[in-house]
């Protein structure tokens, strides 16, 4: 038997936004990337669903959520973010995010809402600038810009999202195909501006992320050409009460690329903090 399944969307200044629930039981909401929207999830929510209560967000401004003139704007992700909660009543939740979703998630966590359980941070260190960390990791971010982050117009060059990665490319090129058309669900969307607005609000120091009170777990694909994924480690450090988990052999995208260990991951996270 299938879990119960339904979708709905929510009222907010300029737009709607969209979301999924599949399953029953505590929430997990899962907020997508910059390539994606609450598609990109398929393989979480099916793992999850028979123990939790799965809800995939498509962002403002992300298909099937209503368009924005001019593109959403990242700021306010957050606000959206608890307004789903309050629509949905959840008074039991933790957060997966990815990529962009950082920026939603950091933010949203950052207020200490009640019922915030623990978040994921996959590929992402959201609003925390990786600029900011400290040494050995800070030392790397030059040599990263200048290899795996120039390396991105290359990748796009050659038809492969960086977001997937050369790896699922040429290992796995039924799911880079499939990886490319959620993508293309948002075609329209002028990508390029938006990344430039969630790179400007990414000002916060790795200290900034004690504030938020429930267990945080970043999951960094070592082949990561979009966000550093040695970062991660440097913000953990000074971040009590956070981990670190590293996918090897995977890109940006390690949730698609490697589900099943992704999911492994967050499941031991979930049920060492309680969550």
């Amino acid at each position: 038997m299938q879990p119960p399944r339904r979708h709905g969307t929510i009222e907010r200044p300029g737009c709607n936004v969209f979301y999924e629930v599949v399953g029953q039981g505590p929430a997990v909401i899962f907020a997508h990337g910059l390539g994606g929207n609450h598609m990109s999830w398929f393989q979480q929510v099916v793992h999850f669903a028979d123990r939790y209560t799965c809800i995939a967000i498509a962002h403002r401004g992300f298909a099937p959520s209503s368009p924005i003139v001019g593109g959403p704007n990242p700021a306010d992700y957050a606000g959206d973010l608890a307004a789903l909660v309050e629509h949905l009543n959840l008074t039991d939740m933790r957060i997966v995010a990815q990529s962009m979703g950082g920026w939603s998630t950091v933010e949203y966590a950052l207020t200490k809402p009640a019922g915030l359980k623990a978040i994921v941070l996959a590929g992402t260190t959201g609003t925390i600038d990786p600029l900011q960390i400290e040494d050995p990791e800070r030392t790397r971010i030059a040599q990263w810009l200048q290899t795996d982050f120039a390396n991105v117009p290359k990748l796009f060059e050659r038809g492969i999202h960086p977001a997937a990665g050369e790896r699922m490319a040429r290992e796995q090129p039924a799911m880079h195909l499939l990886y490319r058309q959620i993508d293309d669900q948002n075609a329209a969307l002028d990508k390029q501006a938006i990344g430039a607005r969630c790179f400007a609000l990414r000002t916060r120091k790795p200290e900034e992320l004690r504030a938020v009170a429930c267990p945080i777990l970043f999951i960094s694909g070592d082949e990561d050409v979009v966000i550093p994924p040695f970062a991660a480690d440097a913000i953990a450090r000074v971040v009590p009460g956070s981990r670190v988990a590293h996918i090897k052999d995977a890109g940006h995208s390690a949730y698609f690329e490697r589900p099943q260990r992704f999911n492994e991951i967050v499941d031991k996270f979930f049920k060492g903090v309680g969550a």
